[in-house]
């Protein structure tokens, strides 16, 4: 009895030791993830210090539209306290798992698509921007550059225009189509006026101008764009950008289409993939799971 007695004990030891250890090793990851946030909000107060008065965050929501946005409560989770607690914590792990790669590498602006459409890529951008933007002085710009089929507005229960068409169209100002609702340091521009010309103005060089002129004023620059195999808006937006999130809808997204959207990025800062719908249980019937395209499917 007594080497019965002492195995037991010696395998408790044990496990508490490790339980030990794996509080330590998520307190130290904590730790680097917090001193990577504050790194990076040094560095982004530095840039704005250099910016033109007229480009600076406080100035320039001082012009831009205040608008008193009525978010869609079914897919804007952090609208809705009941949804938050069903996907809240997944858009944090993938808040999370972005800041990781950002200590690493340049990381700002981001562009969220899909293969096809009906994946999800406008509910992932809009609650990807909202979660980021719930960070003390984080902030946030949502672009909705999907000029074909524009949703975002319709989700953050927004004004459509004017927008980005308007702008690039020289119709408008940055300060005209630039909105600001009641999401703390969110800001928002739409798709704007429908157009015939949408593929054109995705190519034109006022939207890379665009995107150098305002990334800078932000800590996070999200857009939403068209999906990838109908259209080459995608591939043409992302080489614009610092990274690409692709979105797959979990039981619906043909696994030929999703592998096709992947080659076309293939050597365009694809991040990684977000599944959308996931049932990993009942309580998380949103975003699921992300996957880092550095770990080639082992996710």
């Amino acid at each position: 009895m007594s080497r019965i007695h002492e195995a037991l004990k010696k395998a408790e030891e044990e496990r508490v030791a490790g339980l030990a250890n794996n509080e330590v090793a998520l307190t130290s990851e904590k730790l680097r993830l917090e001193a990577a946030t504050v790194l990076v909000k040094k560095l982004a107060l530095r840039k704005e210090e250099l910016l033109p008065e007229s480009l600076r965050f406080e100035s320039l929501i001082k012009r831009c539209s205040r608008t008193d946005w009525r978010p869609d409560s079914n897919t804007s989770l952090f609208m809705n306290s009941e949804n938050g607690l069903r996907g809240g914590e997944k858009f944090r792990t993938l808040r999370s798992r972005l800041y990781q790669i950002r200590s690493t590498r340049k990381l700002r602006s981001l562009l969220v698509t899909s293969a096809v459409p009906g994946e999800g890529k406008t509910f992932i951008a809009n609650n990807l921007a909202s979660i980021i933007a719930r960070q003390p002085d984080t902030k946030v710009l949502l672009i909705d550059a999907d000029m074909r089929c524009p949703q975002m507005h319709i989700t953050l229960g927004a004004p459509s225009t004017p927008g980005l068409t308007d702008y690039l169209r020289e119709e408008a100002s940055l300060e005209d189509v630039l909105q600001r609702g009641n999401q703390g340091n969110l800001c928002f521009i739409p798709a704007g006026n429908v157009v015939s010309n949408p593929g054109e103005l995705v190519a034109s060089s006022g939207l890379k101008e665009l995107l150098n002129l305002i990334c800078p004023t932000f800590d996070w620059v999200i857009i939403d764009s068209p999906p990838v195999l109908p259209v080459s808006d995608s591939l043409v937006l992302a080489d614009m950008v610092d990274g690409v999130l692709q979105v797959v809808a979990a039981a619906s997204t043909n696994c030929e289409d999703a592998q096709k959207a992947c080659r076309e990025f293939q050597n365009k800062n694809l991040l990684g993939i977000v599944l959308n719908r996931g049932t990993e249980s009942s309580r998380h019937g949103y975003y699921s799971r992300y996957y880092d395209s550095r770990t080639k499917g082992r996710g």
